[in-house]
């Protein structure tokens, strides 16, 4: 049983952001900066036989790829999330979401996600002026190295022996330190709960052998999910019959979701 955490251990606010300037002079939070491989800025090329990490328990980790070539962008994957896990209908709060990236003959690449693709995506304006375009899903990426984990203060956020990223509800103060520490954007505050609340590859799923409900519903089967480490795993055999990448590989995070058919311009 754990025990009662005494309001002398929790980190103030100016506290937290004093050890931030003292500690982490480039901004991000206990985030160590590491060179990618291949793929392009923010990419590094996915090995399964690297993926996951120490201090994760015996079990292998699990994780998941995403094939961006078969996305169509149709949102079934963010409804089936927010039934699943009683996420909020309103904007803005999602476990996972979907990006369109719109790739223009000059300029920028602009990326869209109206209410984060749950109902899919409008037909683009001036389309004779783009390249190319594609969707891109977006979740948790349950890092072998995740500084939401490290910036807790009340270690309400912690890794499971299976390499999944949890929130204990019960300990959760609501501080935020979490949401502003992940580089992925793949946080929020309950508006009912006031505490963090994030994807969990639907914990209470997988560990009934049932798969999360993003990849149960994929019409293109665009999800790929399993044990990293394990060679009957589809996941593993995903990744070793495609060139996957992970996302932001310089902040040696170690995410354990991997993208196929994803170009620089994604972030």
């Amino acid at each position: 049983m754990k025990n009662k955490i005494s309001s002398k251990n929790l980190l103030s606010r100016r506290q937290f952001l004093d050890f931030c300037r003292k500690a982490v002079p480039t901004g991000l939070l206990l985030v160590t900066a590491g060179a990618g491989r291949a793929g392009g800025p923010g990419h590094s090329v996915a090995d399964p036989a690297s993926a996951g990490g120490e201090g994760q328990g015996t079990l292998r980790p699990f994780g998941m790829a995403i094939d961006i070539r078969k996305c169509i962008g149709c949102g079934r994957c963010v409804n089936a999330c927010k039934i699943e896990n009683n996420v909020p209908r309103e904007p803005l709060y999602f476990r996972t979401w979907v990006e369109r990236y719109i790739l223009p003959a000059e300029g920028e690449p602009k990326v869209d996600s109206p209410n984060g693709g749950l109902d899919g995506f409008p037909e683009i304006a001036e389309s004779n002026s783009v390249l190319k375009s594609f969707f891109v899903p977006k979740l948790c990426n349950h890092c072998a190295n995740p500084p939401c984990v490290q910036v807790c203060p009340v270690g309400a956020t912690f890794q499971s022996p299976d390499g999944v990223v949890l929130v204990d509800q019960k300990y959760c103060v609501g501080c935020r330190y979490c949401i502003q520490a992940c580089p992925y954007g793949a946080r929020y505050l309950h508006p009912e709960k006031l505490t963090a609340d994030k994807c969990t590859f639907c914990y209470h799923r997988i560990k009934k052998d049932l798969l999360p409900a993003c990849v149960e519903v994929c019409p293109t089967q665009a999800r790929v999910f399993g044990e990293i480490g394990s060679h009957s795993s589809p996941l593993w055999r995903f990744i070793r019959a495609n060139a996957t990448t992970i996302l932001k590989a310089e902040l040696n995070t170690r995410p354990n979701v991997f993208y196929a058919g994803a170009s620089s311009e994604v972030r």
